[in-house]
């Protein structure tokens, strides 16, 4: 230090300009880490200037089995070399994270644009206006993924998270001017399993002394699964507290059931719960406000044909198909988000839903907008995806896998994660019937952790957004005030601030 104090006494000039030049060598070298092949240049569709740099490609997680994952880099608006990285996954299991890219929280709403590419126009609330985000295609053979090996998409948590952890240390590799941002992960739906398994693979990692060491602070879940217990009995209360049943069911219900709402044992209990199916059959089960798709009569009878002889044991609510109508993104169909009522997921084989579908025709179960876009050569050459012989064409949710549930119930990994520090958001659409908010409630309720801050309103753009409560150990419930199970899809501007306010460390 009197060393520098002296040269700088001597010629200060010449010493700050040195510096100054070794700071701007450093800027260059940061600006320009990121690997030039990946950058996407263009998106067809689009005719403005992309408001970011945009990446994409693959990382190799397996080279014996050239397993890769493919990923989508939306660098952010603000300050990419401050703002938080955040690690987007869609759920399933099976479905691509484009669902989140395209129609919930992206850089652009798609417009239809009759039998041409879909018209790309700017989200004001794009999660990329406050943050760094990747959109991962997870496990292989899902979207944009694949494996040489085909034995890799017989695949589970484990596996998944292991992968999706070294995707991250391999993806800092490309991308090293990123390794000091604080990294959060992020997702919805069955990514309540594949969020805190991957972030406890995470830690593992930084204990073990794994290199790179990622900056890791914490993570969200939107409506996930959790727990076979909690997810199972939320339906029951939720169907009652949003005056889908009536006082007289609901109260024989839990007098039949005693409690236990997913898993009968009596045929009294049965009885009583076929018929709170039977009440809200006809609702849409990702948003009980939005409009339902009814299938036709031939349709209904091949599903029952299914149930019937399926020791799956769906329930009657499966035949109801939602759907959501929306100018920008438009979506006209909700599909593979999660399980239909009560079929909550268990330990073992979780059938994807195009597996469950593959022996019946159902009218209305695409995504026009993502898939006429994402099966496009041009978009997929400006994309840098695979060629179509080695990854033929995207699907929103692939049958091609076979998954494992091997993890059991997500309550310990929470409770492991918040007692070292880490932050954690669990939040919830209010009206979605497929996750209800009330057994993400619970759950966060039965750690037993101190409320720090008492159940109350809070507010987007001076408007009540919904109601959160505050834990000690970092760990907040939110819900969002009429949204589904998609939340960012249907409360945009709400979605962003309260993404905004979690990734700062503000109240919400």
């Amino acid at each position: 230090m009197s060393i520098i104090i002296f040269i700088m006494a001597k010629s200060s000039f010449g010493v700050i300009f040195f510096l100054l030049h070794i700071i701007f060598l450093s800027y260059v070298f940061i600006a320009h880490s990121a690997p030039e092949s990946a950058l996407v240049t263009h998106l067809p569709g689009f005719n403005g200037t992309i408001p970011s740099k945009h990446y994409a490609g693959y990382v190799t997680v397996d080279e014996s089995h050239g397993r890769n994952l493919y990923y989508y880099f939306v660098v952010s608006e603000s300050k990419p070399f401050e703002d938080p990285l955040v690690l987007w996954l869609n759920g399933g299991p099976g479905c691509s994270s484009f669902d989140g890219f395209i129609y919930e929280h992206g850089p652009f709403n798609f417009e239809k644009n009759g039998g041409n590419l879909p018209k790309l126009h700017l989200n004001p609330y794009s999660w990329s206006k406050v943050s760094n985000i990747i959109y991962l295609d997870s496990p292989a053979g899902v979207g944009f993924s694949y494996s040489k090996n085909e034995s890799d998409y017989q695949t589970g948590d484990k596996k998944t998270a292991i992968d999706t952890h070294t995707f991250l240390l391999k993806w800092f590799e490309l991308y090293p001017e990123f390794l000091r941002n604080p990294l959060y992960l992020s997702g919805e739906s069955y990514a309540g399993i594949y969020v805190p398994t991957l972030a406890n693979e995470i830690v593992k990692g930084i204990d073990a002394g794994v290199k790179p060491t990622l900056n890791f602070k914490g993570y969200m879940v939107g409506n996930g699964v959790t727990d076979e217990v909690f997810d199972g009995n939320a339906l029951v209360p939720f169907t009652h507290g949003m005056g889908l049943i009536s006082d007289d069911l609901y109260q024989e219900v839990v007098s039949e059931c005693d409690g236990n709402f997913y898993k009968p044992l009596s045929q009294s209990c049965a009885d009583k719960l076929a018929k709170v199916d039977e009440d809200v059959s006809g609702l849409n089960i990702y948003d009980i406000l939005e409009p339902c798709y009814h299938g036709t009569t031939t349709w209904k009878m091949k599903v029952t044909e299914l149930l019937s002889s399926s020791n799956l044991r769906l329930p009657s609510s499966f035949l109801k198909l939602g759907e959501t109508q929306r100018p920008l993104p438009v979506r006209t169909r909700m599909f593979g988000r999660a399980w239909p009522l009560r079929a909550n997921v268990r330990d073992g084989i979780v059938p994807t839903w195009p597996q469950l579908l593959q022996t019946i025709h159902v009218a209305c179960t695409d995504d026009d907008i993502a898939t006429t876009w994402l099966n496009d050569k041009l978009v997929r050459k400006a994309i840098h995806t695979a060629e179509e012989s080695v990854v033929s064409s995207w699907e929103l949710c692939t049958g091609k896998i076979e998954y494992n549930h091997d993890t059991g119930s997500m309550i310990n990994y929470h409770k492991n994660l918040t007692s070292r520090g880490y932050r954690v958001l669990i939040y919830s659409g209010d009206h979605d019937m497929c996750v209800p908010y009330t057994g993400s409630e619970a759950w966060t309720r039965s750690l037993g952790y101190k409320i720090i801050d008492e159940w109350r309103a809070w507010t987007s753009n001076d408007q009540v957004a919904g109601f959160t409560q505050g834990y000690d150990k970092n760990l907040t419930f939110l819900t969002i005030k009429g949204a589904g199970h998609t939340v960012p899809e249907y409360k945009p501007q709400e979605s962003l601030d309260f993404y905004k306010r979690f990734l700062n460390g503000m109240p919400f």
